[in-house]
């Protein structure tokens, strides 16, 4: 039935329609908007909570100090969620804690470091992850641990492709010893009856210093019993060299980290 023109003319049925059209189209258009604008907030609120909880190791510019750059994790294929699982719970056998923070203020932090970030790499991953196990199973489990398994006296890799780019991985492999993350320096105590112990260290201060031992005990003594404190340049871990690990068998075990 038609609707009597005198009760309820068509020109505002259809005027009607016309502004419901043009207000869903003005919401369409402005959710992008407000979403960017959220991200734009969030990302400010985490330059604050960046510098104040993180920019001691990371840098101001998330470049690192003695921590890892972190401007290349979204371009060596993390995301979001795993950015946050990772502030919030730490990595483990390092100097990274983990975090009782809200998850707003989480969010704000992870806003931050994916506008330091490029965009995503386009390049192909290249290597077979099953080969790379193998690899890592022979030539790094001894010292480094990937998910719970393997060696403490090197840091922990689990989820290290989040905050290293295939050129730091493979740098770090290469020439171990071109720069040393914190908490593995390489030390070499001489007791007073001329015992060496070598290994890594972990605390130390005016009186005394930690170590772990190439053995992965961890040991404490206090300087005034010791003969010498030697601290060594470069790294416990030795090079691997095109002559030890085949660029094919590195890209391989590159991919295998990276999916982890």
């Amino acid at each position: 039935m038609r609707p009597d023109p005198r009760v309820f003319p068509m020109h505002a049925l259809r005027t009607s329609a016309r502004r419901v059209v043009f207000g869903a189209l003005l919401l369409a258009l402005a959710r992008p908007v407000m979403a960017q604008e959220q991200r734009s907030q969030g990302a400010v609120r985490g330059v604050d909570l960046f510098r104040e909880r993180c920019s001691e190791c990371h840098g101001a510019d998330g470049k690192g100090v003695t921590g890892h750059d972190l401007t290349r994790l979204w371009a060596a294929g993390a995301t979001d969620a795993r950015v946050l699982q990772t502030i919030r719970n730490g990595v483990p056998n390092t100097i990274m804690p983990s975090s009782t923070a809200p998850d707003e203020e989480l969010r704000g932090i992870v806003g931050y470091l994916r506008s330091l970030n490029g965009p995503a790499s386009a390049t192909t991953a290249r290597g077979d992850a099953a080969g790379g196990e193998r690899i890592f199973s022979s030539m790094c489990a001894s010292c480094h641990a990937v998910e719970g398994r393997g060696g403490r006296l090197g840091p922990d890799l689990t989820r290290v492709a989040d905050s290293q780019s295939r050129e730091a991985l493979t740098r770090a492999i290469r020439d171990p010893g071109a720069a040393t993350a914190a908490g593995y320096q390489t030390v070499t105590l001489v007791t007073r009856d001329g015992q060496r112990i070598r290994g890594t260290v972990k605390g130390e201060d005016a009186f005394s210093i930690q170590i772990m031992d190439t053995g992965e005990r961890l040991q404490g003594y206090l300087k005034s019993q010791l003969r010498e404190v030697i601290h060594e340049p470069g790294s416990l871990m030795p090079a691997f060299g095109p002559d030890r690990v085949r660029d094919t068998d590195l890209d391989d075990l590159l991919r295998y980290l990276s999916a982890r």
